[in-house]
């Protein structure tokens, strides 16, 4: 009788919270032991029960899966070399590039879509997938006139470019032949900061995607400081010892000088994002050199992470989209910032509903640092303070 192959299915964990790893309140998984990757890994510490990571193993089809695992062996050691191994000490050295000050809260604009007229912000933050041609591998706008009337902001304005995004558009940016050529081009917008891409660090899937991910992380930062942009290292991780891998590495190389975080997702999620906020402040404590932060989400985060930092800076999302939802910010007698809604004439610009949304964010992101300074007893806002842009050559 001829036997037959029963592929299990993918087990399924209905509450994420079970994924979360912490070695302070979960025993290490017994299958962890004698895991050759477990010096880099650290292993398993979670509530749900798993004997290991490849447990965490969810493809029915391992020609489709494109997760980095042990599974497949011969794609497995294909992506394992194209990051050079999965430890992130091996990785080049970049150059020191100087990131200028820069104030408390930038404001994401997309698009320049029911608007007529140009943002008046001194500084915005734009998607990086929206200035790059992925078929062509190219920029979309090759000089700040052209980039000025496509967003819609002004020709001055400060640039911070952010990796965030979801998997789908930041795989295609790794995909890209000539990434060092793009970035080059890039150079040329006088882009003040840059995040990298944040691929994804999962909680249901084996360790070594994780690990591959970081390291994907890691070298992308690396390309863009060689190409002489100023860039956040993006510190994506999920267990403590990830976070123990990028202290170590921070510590070591002063060139990294500014982090990124992203809370808008699975990171900022009830409790969790108290874990990756202690987890953040040992971090800072245990570099030597002053680091400054980008956050993206959790605005909870922010008085606790401006202890531990040099200085810290959301990337507002809000400002953008309550605008396209017809809502306006205001502040109530109290100073709670709210939204309310602000329904528009059909076909009615929304220049003047998105400046006074970006002017409110401005307004309310400088009072929480400065709230914050005063508690601290300290005299200087931030080391993110706008210079005059005419004086910041001489810097």
């Amino acid at each position: 009788m001829k036997s037959i192959n029963i592929i299990p299915p993918p087990r399924l964990v209905r509450n994420v919270q079970t994924l979360w790893d912490d070695a302070a309140i979960a025993p290490g998984s017994l299958g962890c032991m004698p895991c050759i990757d477990r010096p880099i890994c650290g292993g398993a510490h979670k509530s749900a029960s798993f004997f290991d990571c490849t447990d965490y193993c969810r493809c029915d089809n391992k020609v489709t899966c494109d997760l980095v695992c042990r599974g497949k062996p011969f794609q497995f050691v294909e992506r394992v070399r194209e990051v050079g191994g999965l430890d992130l000490k091996n990785s080049p050295r970049a150059p020191f590039v100087e990131i200028e000050p820069l104030p408390s809260m930038a404001p994401l604009i997309e698009h320049a879509t029911a608007r007529q007229s140009l943002l008046n912000s001194p500084i915005v933050a734009l998607p990086l997938y929206a200035l790059l041609d992925m078929n062509q591998g190219t920029l979309r706008y090759l000089d700040r006139e052209a980039l000025s009337r496509k967003f819609g902001i002004d020709l001055n304005a400060r640039l911070v470019i952010s990796g965030v995004a979801r998997d789908r558009k930041i795989e295609r940016y790794w995909e890209l032949p000539e990434r060092p050529s793009l970035l080059a081009q890039l150079v040329k917008l006088d882009v003040a900061l840059i995040t990298p891409p944040n691929f994804s660090v999962l909680t249901d899937v084996p360790r070594t995607d994780n690990l591959h991910a970081m390291k994907r992380i890691l070298i992308a930062t690396v390309e863009m400081m060689q190409a002489g942009l100023p860039t956040a290292l993006h510190v994506n991780a999920r267990t403590e010892r990830d976070y123990e891998r990028w202290t170590q590495l921070i510590a070591n190389r002063s060139e990294i000088q500014c982090l990124a975080v992203e809370f808008a997702t699975g990171a900022g999620r009830g409790e969790r994002l108290d874990w990756h906020v202690a987890q953040l402040t040992h971090l800072a404590k245990q570099v030597s050199h002053p680091l400054r932060l980008i956050v993206r989400g959790g605005k909870r985060a922010l008085e606790p992470l401006r202890t531990a930092f040099a200085a810290v800076m959301m990337i507002d999302t809000h400002a953008f989209s309550k605008t396209n939802r017809r809502q306006q910010a205001y502040f109530r007698p109290d100073g709670k910032l709210v939204w309310r809604s602000q329904p528009t004439a059909p076909g009615a610009p929304l220049d003047d509903l998105l400046q006074q949304n970006v002017a409110a964010l401005h307004s309310h992101h400088t009072v929480l640092e400065r709230l914050h300074c005063e508690r601290r007893g300290t005299n200087s806002p931030s080391l993110f303070h706008t210079p005059d842009r005419a004086n910041r050559q001489a810097m």
